[in-house]
């Protein structure tokens, strides 16, 4: 088997393994945080750094209240000691100066904080946007498997011949703008099947299906025997919509039944 047949062969195979064997699936999850640090790491890094600052900024604003309280002693002391008034009136003066240089140090510091602060909010965004495209992309590439393996199983153990069609909705029918339409359809013995074949089933993508069904079945006048939907993750909303639509839902395509005495006719 050469290098490409390999690589074919996991794409196929792949989704289909990483839902059976856990074994496989934690091993590619551990592959992957390896590679990637995980959102909670990430996060434990920027809440370091952030304490760290905090501390430094409590530091400064407490040794800025020192020199304040040490200003207002030497201020009393010249008050009552009128003796030493040239000594501690220097002494005033050069605490003034340490006061505002203090004061000047903190003001810098307090702006260095804020731009930091800035900046590590700035980072943060940046790094929710890359995971969301690194999840998007891989949610694309998981589905396109997941559609070809179920297509598959479906010709190859039922013998149906399953069609992907793409029709063009003028009116915006659909999706309430004018676009092409995806659907899968299968055809057993005059039998006609709309199926949706996805990695995963929101409610609103159940609703985009029926929209779908409904379209063909206008533009073609012919009314769907049954609707499908195959896919191994369908959440509780969108299994109460698919029911009140009439959509059969199923998690494999081993599933799905078929007449077995029409299976192969054409």
């Amino acid at each position: 088997m050469t290098t490409q047949e390999i690589r074919t062969l996991i794409k196929e195979e792949l989704p289909t393994i990483i839902q059976e064997d856990e074994e496989i699936y934690q091993f590619i999850l551990t592959l992957s945080t390896r590679k990637f640090a995980n959102k909670q790491e990430t996060e434990s890094r920027f809440d370091r750094v952030l304490d760290e600052l905090r501390r430094d900024r409590e530091a400064s604003e407490k040794r800025w209240e020192e020199q304040r309280k040490l200003w207002k002693t030497n201020e009393k002391r010249l008050e009552t000691n009128e003796k030493r008034w040239e000594t501690n009136e220097k002494r005033w003066e050069g605490q003034r100066k340490l006061w505002e240089e203090n004061r000047k140090d903190w003001q810098a510091n307090q702006q260095t904080i804020q731009e930091m602060l800035v900046e590590i909010h700035d980072m943060k965004n940046q790094f929710h946007s890359s995971i969301g495209a690194l999840g998007a992309r891989w949610g694309l590439y998981t589905e396109e498997s997941f559609r070809s393996a179920l297509r598959s199983i479906l010709v190859e153990s039922f013998g149906v011949e399953v069609l992907n069609i793409t029709e063009y909705d003028d009116t915006g029918e659909v999706f309430g703008h004018p676009d092409q339409i995806e659907l899968d359809i299968i055809i057993q013995n005059g039998i006609l099947i709309i199926c949706e074949i996805k990695s995963s089933m929101s409610r609103s993508d159940v609703y985009t299906f029926n929209r779908k069904i409904k379209f063909y079945e206008r533009l073609h006048n012919r009314t769907a025997n049954r609707s499908i939907i195959i896919s191994p993750m369908v959440d509780d909303y969108a299994r109460r919509v698919a029911e009140k639509f009439g959509i059969e839902v199923f998690s494999y395509a081993e599933d799905v039944t078929l007449p077995q005495k029409e299976v192969g006719k054409k």
